[in-house]
Order: structure tokens, then sequence, then C-alpha cells
């Protein structure tokens, strides 16, 4: 299967040295890390929700988590086709009829304390069954791990463990499944729900008679860091929600089982900056980052600093679609006419404007992003042919058009207002007015609520039963390396879920859903590229989600700083960053 050359024209390499990794950007090249130092990732926003791994589901989640737990199998910073065997003492194996995944673990791994044990087979278990839990909450483990035997009868409480999951032995982990999806499944392995629990410690915090697990407040870690806790009962004192993690090292991690350097000795998450005022203070400090998901540069700031190649990293292509999801389930965008109209009226080119420009992304014409297995095969850069996504200024006449085909015959929507959720952060805020704008002009009434990122999501977007009729700003960042994870999770309607919901347009199309279902099976890379290109054409046709951006990567960081950019959460590694 043909790749998109574009995911090789990187701006910056990694390049591994004998004692840490080259800084990506000017001024970092051939500085070679030293152990040491606080390093503060200066963010505007909070964690989604919770500390939990086993809820944890986006990008300033990953970030975190990945310095404080170990899952399976993990990323590099330049890993990108295929996770690294990380608890794991090598790659999962699936057996041939892709029913069976096998893992073994490394010996000598302990859990923080108050834990203090060593890390068993039970433990990935009991993580991966807490992840079924209603009250966990988690995203993506119905998706990827739906076909687990006995996973269905966990879930509604009719069997106290998951029987396709079995321990032979002390390190090794057993999963059976009821189809053909082994080898996704073992993909799936590199998120956060595959990182040990220790059931004997967390059972109690997921059975409280809570509606939510309450075992973020008491995370126990398996990586180089852990967030501040007492050492007696495990409760975690280093988070004060909306200002400040402090992470510190782990007295039981042991670097001789794992590939992480882990240099700094604390790292704080200094949270609620103002993205414009955040980015000022890295640049002219010391031992500063910025968090790329939330303050990410304004347009004015960029144009200003973007030459500063000792600060401003300009990566590759992120992985990451931006697009305004519009409610299927509500009035009027339950008609395809309607939504067909918005995509065409909607002026794409000024939101990326908005956003930041070239610099920070291309304009975006399907949900697969340049790279990714697929993307060429559903159109590539040139779109996958619908006419309401040909004009990236917008089309007005053709707006019209539908709204007429959808009972306005005046061409102008004069129904009910309706409600737009947005980001409330310096570009997502910006992009979020110029669709306001090309609502307005289309003749809707808008209810405009900007409000906290975590809040848009937790309490209205991803929620089905608050969910507004338009979230004008999300973006969806592949799971790994498969096209699957850019549309399965997204626009499959078996996916949408009561909490956590990620199909935010709630599109439940019968002969996509179908689509999906037999793209899951599909093993030959060349068969499964067109598949889930096929799939993207169908979305696409839809309007239920109007693309707008393909992301790049441009973060900002102090001078001093030897930051290290994880290639699949296209954000700093702070495992491996340093400080000069």
């Amino acid at each position: 299967m043909g790749r998109s050359v574009w995911r090789f024209l990187l701006v910056c390499l990694f390049v591994v040295l004998p004692l840490g990794i080259a800084a990506c950007g000017g001024g970092g090249g051939g500085e070679k890390a030293k152990k040491g130092g606080t390093l503060t990732l200066l963010s505007s926003g909070d964690v989604d929700d919770s500390l939990d791994p086993g809820y944890s589901y986006y990008q300033l989640d990953f970030i975190y988590n990945y310095a404080v737990e170990r899952p399976v199998i993990s990323y590099k910073p330049a890993d990108l086709a295929k996770a690294s065997p990380d608890l794991a003492a090598s790659y999962p194996t699936v057996s041939k009829d892709g029913k069976t995944v096998t893992i073994k673990l490394k010996k000598g791994i302990k859990f923080a304390p108050p834990v203090n044990r060593e890390v068993e087979a039970k433990d990935v278990k009991y993580a991966i069954e807490r992840a079924f839990l209603p009250k966990v909450g988690n995203g993506y483990v119905n998706l990827y791990w739906a076909d687990l035997i006995g996973s269905k009868e966990y879930k509604v409480g009719n069997a106290k463990e998951i029987s396709g999951l079995t321990t032979p032995d002390k390190y090794t982990l057993v999963m059976k499944f009821s189809r053909p999806t082994g080898t996704v499944a073992a993909q799936a392995l590199a998120l956060p729900a595959s990182a040990p629990v220790p059931k004997e410690y967390a059972q109690k915090y997921d059975q409280a008679e809570k509606a939510k697990s309450t075992y973020g407040q008491y995370a126990i870690a398996t990586g180089p860091y852990m967030i501040q806790n007492n050492p007696k009962t495990g409760k975690i004192t280093g988070y004060s929600p909306g200002k400040r993690i402090t992470f510190v090292r782990n007295p039981n991690w042991d670097a001789k089982t794992d590939f992480r350097p882990a240099y700094v000795d604390k790292i704080i998450f200094d949270e609620g900056n103002d993205p414009t005022v955040g980015n000022r203070k890295i640049l002219s400090g010391r031992d500063m980052i910025g968090n790329p998901t939330d303050l990410s540069p304004p347009p004015a700031f960029l144009k200003t600093n973007l030459s500063r190649k000792d600060n401003l990293v300009q990566g590759p292509f992120t992985d990451r679609v931006r697009y305004v999801a519009l409610n299927t389930t509500k009035k009027p965008f339950d008609d395809p006419n309607v939504r067909k109209a918005v995509a065409a009226g909607l002026d794409r080119a000024a939101m990326n404007l908005a956003f930041g420009g070239k610099s920070v992304g291309a304009l975006a014409n399907h949900i697969l992003t340049p790279g990714i297995t697929g993307f060429d095969e559903a159109g590539g850069f040139s779109g996958t042919g619908v006419d309401f996504l040909k004009n990236p200024n917008g089309d007005p006449a053709l707006a019209a058009s539908y709204l007429k085909k959808a009972g306005f015959k005046s061409g102008k929507y004069s129904g009910p207002a309706v409600l737009m959720a947005v980001d409330n952060s310096t570009n997502q805020k910006a992009a979020g007015q110029v669709v306001l704008n090309g609502f307005q002009k289309l003749g809707f009434k808008v209810n405009f609520r900007p409000m906290p990122r975590d809040t848009m999501y937790s309490k209205f977007c991803n929620v089905p039963k608050n969910e507004p009729e338009v979230c004008p700003t999300v973006g969806w960042l592949k799971d790994f390396a498969d096209a699957q994870t850019m549309l399965d999770p997204t626009f499959n309607g078996k996916n949408i879920v009561q909490t956590g919901n990620v199909n935010w347009p709630q599109l439940n199309d019968p002969k996509i859903n179908k689509a999906m279902d037999d793209a899951e099976l599909i093993v030959d890379p060349a068969a499964r590229a067109k598949a889930w290109a096929n799939i993207d054409k169908q979305v696409t046709s839809t309007a239920a989600a109007v693309p707008w951006q393909w992301d790049k990567a441009v973060l900002v960081k102090s001078t001093n700083v030897n930051a290290v950019i994880s290639r699949w959460n296209a954000a700093w590694d702070l495992s491996f960053t340093s400080l000069k």
C-alpha cells in the first residue's frame, strides 16, 4: 500500500544519541541531554475529567500518561507505524486465525508506593476488565476489544470477570476473541487502558457507591514518574484541577526495564494560562514547554516568531483532522440537505487562517489525514469529489440550493435557533467565530457558547443527551497507525455511548456501519486501505462532519530545553525531554 510522501517530509529528525536524543528544532541539535532539573509544561486547560488511565483518551491525557504509566506496548519518539514493547517483553503475538493474542510481560517492573509489589499478568487483566465498566467510562475498549469473549456478559454484570482473558502463568496474558480482530486488538495495547492496575488496591474505588470510579484520585504509576501522592494511602496530592499537576520520580522505577531515559527530576503542568501570554512566557523564560493541544500559538504570535528556530518547532502532519460536527439526531441536521448547505456555505479557508494558516495545517476535505493508510485512495489532497466541499471559501449559491431542497424556499434557513458549544481557547474560539458568521449568513440564529475545552467535551459534545446541535471545534487524532482508528470510533453507530462519546455527529447509518464491521476483519494492507478509503468517502458524503483542517504541529519551547516530539501523539514526549 502506498504511503503519502508528505509523511516523510519532516522538518525535524529524531537522532538517537548514546546519552540521549537530539532536540527537535534549531539550537538544540547536537546538544546532549543531562539528568536533573524541573520541566514546566504550560497549559490553558486541564486533563479531560480524570487521571484514571482507564478513562484517558485525549492528547493531553496521553502526554502525561506515558510518563507515569507503562502500557503493554508504547511508542518511542520516532515510532509511527508500530509501537515498541514496554510492559511486555516482546511484541504481542497473534495467532494465524486472528482470534488469540498472547502477551509475555517483563519481570521486575514494580508499582509505585503504596502498592510497591511486582507487576503481574493479573494486573493487566484487571486493567482491561475495568475499562469495560460503565463507571470507568472508557471511550475505545468497546471498539478495539469488543470481540473479547465474555466482555458483553461482564459489562452488564452477568459475569465477575472476562472469560476471554486468562493468565496461564504469572507473566503471561492470553486474549481470546470471537472474531479475527486480534491484529488490531494487539495494536490497541498501546493505549493507556492496558497499563496495569492492582485489583486488590483499585477495586474498592471502582465499586464505590458513586456514579463514576474514583480510582483517578488514587491512580498508581509504573512509569518513571508518578503524580505526587500520600505514600501511605495513595491519595494523589499533586493535582489541583485547573491549576497544577506535579510529577515526581517514581522511587520503584527500574531504568534497566525501560527504554525511557527520564532525564528531568520533576515535571509541573502549569494550567490556566492564556495562550498568547503563556507562549510569550515560554519564549522569554527557561525550563518551559507549551501544551500543543490548548496553548497553540495564536496567528499573530506565529507571524512574529515563526523564524525563532530555537523556540518554535515546526513538525509534520500530525494525523489529526478538525471538523464541524452536526448533530444528526436533532433538527435541522437530521436532514442531509441542511448539513450539505452548511458545508457548502462555510468559509473553511478563513477557519484555517483564524487557526494560524498554512503553518499549522492544510485545508481538509475528508476525514483521513495525509500519511495515514487510505488517504491517497480516498482522494488525497484533491478530496472525495463531493460538490459541497469543492470551494474552500464557501459557495453561497450551492448552499442556497441545498436549503431549498430542504424546504426553505428562500434559500435561507428560517427555523429555530441552534446551540453551538465552542472551545474557548484562542485559536479554537477564533475558528468557531468564523463558523458562527457562516451560519448567520445562511439565516441561522445561533446560541454561541464558548467554554473550556474539558467542559465542552465532558459536559456537552461527549454526552449525547446534552449534545448541542453544533460542535464546531472538535478534532480527532489517530489512536494508532490504522485508518480504522480515524473512522470507526467517530462515525460508527454502534460506538455511540452515553458518556465519553466521540461519535459527535451521532451518525448511525446502517450501510456505513456494515461497511465498517466488514472492514474491521480485513488484514491484507492494500485491501484494508481501499475499504477504509471507501468508508471515508461514504462518511464525507453525509456531511455529518465538515472537515476543515489537517493539522501540522507547531510547538513552543524555551531555548534551554532539549524538547523531543512523540511522532505518534504529535506532542512533547516528557520522558525524553531534557534541559541543557
